[in-house]
């Protein structure tokens, strides 16, 4: 079976009319090379409102375009530290968009871009200190008395 695609208006239109005159719905999707849920789909969607276009999407509308989500990626990749409302201060500047910095994380996120902020080291704890000062005069002695032979 062909992989799945997106029909246009003018194949949509095809595939009803071809529907309406006695076509199987098997054969339809074989002559314009997707899978036969998709025709299915679009005869429940043809009988239930008369028309082929698809019906409006749920949810809220991005609040960015696709060209300012590229920027913030390509914002976040040249500044690979840069936090987010570092970023939102750059986006800002250079397209006079307003955003929120839960935005732009979320925009990294998308693009699997995680957090900007380098590791901290753990802290020395006092036996690491005393580990460490040893260790040094050791060092500085093996240099003042030079090469053990």
């Amino acid at each position: 079976m062909p992989p799945r695609r997106k029909l246009n208006e003018f194949e949509k239109g095809r595939a009803v009319a071809w529907f309406q005159d006695g076509v199987t719905k098997r054969e339809v999707a074989r002559r314009l090379h997707v899978s036969i849920s998709v025709i299915v789909r679009l005869i429940q969607r043809f009988t239930a409102t008369g028309r082929v276009q698809e019906r409006c999407r749920p949810g809220r509308p991005k609040k960015t375009t696709p060209r300012e989500d590229r920027l913030i990626e390509r914002l976040a990749l040249q500044t690979r530290t840069a936090s987010s409302s570092i970023i939102r201060r750059q986006l800002r500047v250079a397209t006079n968009t307003n955003i929120s910095q839960q935005t732009i994380r979320n925009r990294l996120h998308g693009f699997n871009l995680r957090s900007r902020r380098p590791a901290v080291r753990p802290r020395l704890t006092p036996a690491h200190r005393a580990a460490l000062q040893t260790s040094r005069e050791v060092d500085t002695s093996a240099m003042v008395l030079g090469p053990v032979q």
